[in-house]
């Protein structure tokens, strides 16, 4: 093991959690930077991918979803509707409830979303062949069973955030 994979100190009993960590957060900053490029913000373009394969959904079912408390998924949704992209209504199964669904302009959006998407993965998994691309997403599924397994986090589940997103 190579002294960038070791992290600090304080992490030495945990380089793969540390590891996710890092990556994570690098990646979440790549896909903020390609997403600011069409208007979004990590975590808006999830909601829409939702919409895109699912239609209108019930605000608190695209919170459970994406693993979002009601705050956040309510600023989502607000930002998205702000910018033209979605629109809410009541629920007529429910009045109580709101429908989120995509607008015109959100539906346009779907295009760039995936361009944006595939160009994040190839950044992403750069000059590793399909072998070597199957095997590290095995691994992350099987990392991702782990930690939910254990139930650190109520509520959420396996493939938050992943319905409508197929890996390469």
């Amino acid at each position: 093991m190579d002294e960038r994979s070791t992290g600090p100190g304080a992490a030495a009993g945990g380089p793969i959690s540390h590891t996710i960590f890092r990556l994570a957060r690098i990646h979440s900053l790549l896909a903020g930077r390609l997403l600011r490029e069409v208007g979004l913000h990590p975590s808006q373009e999830l909601l829409l991918m939702v919409l895109w394969d699912h239609g209108p959904q019930r605000q608190t079912d695209l919170g459970a979803e994406l693993g979002t408390d009601s705050a956040g998924t309510t600023r989502i949704v607000q930002r998205l509707e702000e910018a033209g992209y979605v629109s809410r209504r009541p629920d007529p199964a429910d009045r109580r409830a709101t429908l989120v669904g995509t607008t015109a302009a959100g539906e346009a959006l779907r295009e760039h979303v995936e361009r944006i998407w595939a160009h994040l993965e190839e950044l992403t998994v750069g000059d590793m062949t399909p072998a070597e691309r199957h095997a590290a997403l095995e691994s992350l599924l099987r990392l991702e069973q782990n930690v939910l397994a254990t139930d650190p986090c109520a509520g959420l589940r396996p493939g938050i955030g992943r319905r409508g997103v197929t890996p390469a």
